[in-house]
């Protein structure tokens, strides 16, 4: 084949092809601080083993398969998130980030080589079918995924809408693998919810971190804010995956007046940035309580470490997943991209939450429904529940009609405070805290 007649130009071809991606990284001008003579060396290796497999493997294999083969075998061995991505594949990566995209909806990460689901995205199939966090995808349509590489994974995952796909899943405590049968969808890309749990506490849940994401929050934020009657805030960051670090570092910024919001630490200069917040139009004064819980993953740990450290909030909840590095995506010359790891990133007092994650202030474990109804105290029975009690004058205090949430959403809110036991907790504290700071000091 010509492809190999002249052995130098193909070195040449090859050498630019995997030392390519590194020259795009560090820079026009930058050198690659690699021995020339050594490169060439190993790259002899390389193209003798691809001359020997186009010659004499038992079928004919396409070059371009080959090549990407080895770059994904190359890439792969470096970290978890690290992945080489086809035309078709990075495209489909822009799409996540930017607009919608058909699939289970499930974040997904290898861990100890294992695939495993960092967080179900709320309100998707993966969710809606009862994943969880730390599962183990050990099948995906009968096929292992071992060895499988996380952008393989994804690409099987995904699918047309309507159609399905079979995982079998091994979970913590289970005996058994279980087997899910999960009917794809469009996966929404609306991230941020807000609800009223009290005419004076608000609610907001992040489920990830997309270009829109900082956007929508102002807009949540400035619907509670309505009228200056809010004096607590829950930041739901629960079973949040992460997503972009720009979104991360404008959601922390809405709450934070100074200080640093996170720092990141790469080999190049360029990687190395301090992002720290700027005055606040609207000062947020009122107490904040974060939750977070295993399923809590990179741009929700930014989050929840910046608001911690600068003393703006308290984490309530568990440890969360502790993905403390930041991946660049570099498009590559033929369509093709790189997600390289480039950075590891830095809570503002320098923690390194890599492995270790983000430690709540306030530890509370989330008990299923069905064990907390077992601790349901006694109705008594009141005035109020009398027949032909007299109202009281005026109707509830705090209840005007201007003031109480719609029907739809008042019962949104009483079903998620009735099975979740660390939300109602959170609601607990902040209805404490406005009261131990509503009493005055007697003179």
């Amino acid at each position: 084949m010509l492809f190999f007649k002249k052995r130098s130009v193909w070195n040449t071809v090859l050498v630019s092809i995997l030392v390519g991606g590194l020259l795009f990284l560090n820079g026009k001008g930058t050198k690659v601080e690699a021995d020339t003579e050594d490169v060439y060396k190993n790259i002899e290796i390389f193209t003798e083993v691809l001359r020997q497999v186009e010659k004499n493997y038992v079928e004919p294999r396409d070059s371009k398969n080959l090549i990407y083969g080895a770059i994904k075998g190359m890439v792969q061995s470096l970290d978890p998130h690290s992945s080489f991505m086809t035309k078709d594949e990075y495209q489909e990566l822009m799409t996540e980030t930017k607009g919608s995209f058909s699939g289970i909806g499930v974040e997904i990460t290898i861990k100890d080589k294992i695939l495993t689901v960092v967080s179900p995205i709320e309100g998707t199939p993966a969710y809606k079918a009862g994943m969880k966090a730390g599962d183990k995808i050990v099948k995906v349509e009968g096929e292992s995924t071992q060895d499988m590489s996380l952008m393989e994974a994804v690409k099987k995952i995904r699918g047309p809408e309507g159609s399905k796909v079979k995982l079998t899943i091994i979970r913590e405590g289970v005996d058994k693998p279980l087997e899910f049968s999960i009917t794809r969808g469009v996966i929404p890309l609306k991230s941020v919810r807000h609800y009223f749990l009290t005419p004076e506490i608000g609610y907001i849940r992040i489920s990830n971190f997309q270009s829109n994401t900082a956007k929508d929050l102002s807009s949540a934020l400035e619907a509670l804010e309505k009228g200056g009657t809010l004096k607590g805030l829950v930041i739901d960051l629960r079973n949040n995956p992460g997503g972009l670090l720009s979104q991360a570092i404008e959601v922390s910024e809405q709450f934070l007046d100074s200080g640093v919001i996170v720092s990141t630490k790469g080999r190049e200069r360029s990687h190395n940035i301090k992002a720290t917040a700027h005055k606040n139009e609207k000062e947020r004064r009122y107490p904040i309580i974060v939750l977070v819980n295993g399923g809590s993953a990179s741009a929700a740990e930014i989050v929840a470490g910046a608001l911690q450290d600068n003393k703006k909030a308290i984490i309530l909840g568990t440890r969360t997943f502790g993905k403390g590095s930041v991946q660049s995506i570099l498009p590559l010359s033929d369509g093709s991209g790189l997600r390289l790891t480039t950075a590891r990133y830095f809570t503002p007092s320098g923690r390194s939450i890599q492995s270790s994650g983000i430690t709540p202030d306030i530890k509370i474990p989330f008990v299923a429904p069905e064990k907390e109804a077992k601790k349901k105290t006694p109705h008594f029975i009141r005035e109020e529940d009398l027949k032909g009690h007299i109202p009281m004058e005026g109707g509830a205090a705090g209840n005007s009609p201007e003031n109480r949430p719609g029907e739809r959403e008042a019962e949104k809110v009483k079903e998620m405070l009735e099975k979740d036991n660390q939300l109602r907790q959170a609601l607990q504290l902040l209805k404490g805290w406005t009261i131990f700071t509503n009493i005055k000091s007697g003179s």
